[in-house]
């Protein structure tokens, strides 16, 4: 299937996707075959320095429960992960380089190299060329940093300080990351208010431009706590599970060989039937999660979050059966 601009328009508004969706499947099966890769996804800390307008831990919401984990708390998760064969620690932070400092982070890399044996994807933001080249030394393999948007515009609106010209600085960071031998992760929000449907199609390419090993994107889901979440819904884009889908569909086409997840926020817009979309879509890849409970409720970006939860068993249980029930399985990460 050659997609185009124009192509990508059509899928996105066509009325049926469902062939689509099996060419996605399709495409799926030849490159990655009938294994998913689970990862563990440790939510460090909701302390952030930013104020994005749609973002639950913004750091002018006083009603957020900020909390750091402590780095033996870190590397116990990362045992877990290993325990439960997921192969790869995620590691996820607000936006805070005082308290996640390049010392402190290349030396948590480090340990859970050494003791755990564990691949580590950092997700820690917006960082210099710098850290990220030191974390890339001290043995970090995947940077994932969604650009959101591409369309510079929109980005200066949600993201308050960011300039409307020049180079998007999340892209260019992306880049620089790839020239330092990390596999990177990019990609967008859906939905957003004021995006319109062509600067999705320019985000779809974005993505195959780009190169990515990893492609994380879902819907955008309104926190009443925002400044974004308190406007009416607007722009041309919808928010649903559906149009996600169809987003994970094409990427799966444009990047064959990437990693995608079937994503918490497309789980939570549809409980019922979203992580089993996003894999009848073309994704590859999902993230239980190993924050404590003791923290859990403290990172909300968007309210109502529905996630697997590991290592409860019930949780595992039910992702493994719908994942067999789809033809799928539980397979090493590569």
């Amino acid at each position: 299937m050659t997609l185009g601009r124009d192509a990508i328009r059509r899928w996105l508004t066509v009325p049926d996707a469902s062939a689509l969706f099996a060419e996605a499947r399709a495409v799926r099966a030849k490159t990655k075959g009938d294994g998913v890769c689970l990862r563990g996804l440790v939510e460090l800390s909701s302390v952030c320095d930013r104020d994005c307008l749609y973002c639950g831990m913004r750091h002018a919401n006083p009603d957020v429960r900020r909390y750091a984990m402590r780095d033996e708390e870190i590397v116990a998760c990362a045992r877990l992960a290993r325990d439960l064969r997921f192969g790869t620690v995620v590691l996820q932070a607000g936006e805070c380089p005082a308290l996640w400092s390049r010392a402190r982070v290349a030396a948590l890399v480090r340990r859970i190299k050494a003791e755990t044996g564990q691949r580590v994807t950092l997700s820690l933001g917006e960082r210099s060329e710098a850290d990220t080249a030191v974390w890339r030394e001290a043995g970090a393999d995947r940077y994932l940093l969604r650009f959101e948007t591409s369309d510079r515009a929109l980005f200066a609106q949600i993201h308050p300080g960011a300039p409307r010209d020049g180079e998007h600085p999340r892209l260019a960071q992306l880049r620089r990351m790839k020239a330092q031998g990390y596999e990177i992760g990019g990609g967008m929000m859906l939905g957003l208010p004021g995006q319109t449907l062509e600067s999705v199609v320019e985000d779809l390419l974005t993505l195959r431009a780009l190169g990515l090993d990893m492609v994380g994107l879902g819907p955008y889901l309104a926190h009443p706590k925002t400044p974004l979440g308190k406007r009416p819904p607007s722009g041309e884009v919808p928010v649903s599970a559906d149009f996600t889908c169809r987003c994970y569909a094409l990427a799966r086409l444009l990047l064959p060989d990437a990693n995608i997840p079937a994503t918490t926020a497309l789980s939570t817009l549809d409980p019922a039937r979203g992580r089993r979309m996003g894999f009848e879509a073309g994704a590859n890849v999902f993230m239980p999660n190993l924050t404590p409970a003791a923290y859990r409720e403290g990172y909300q970006i968007y309210p109502g979050k529905i996630c697997v939860v590991a290592p409860e068993a019930d949780a595992i249980t039910a992702l493994r059966a719908d994942l067999a029930a789809l033809g799928l399985r539980h397979a090493p990460d590569r």
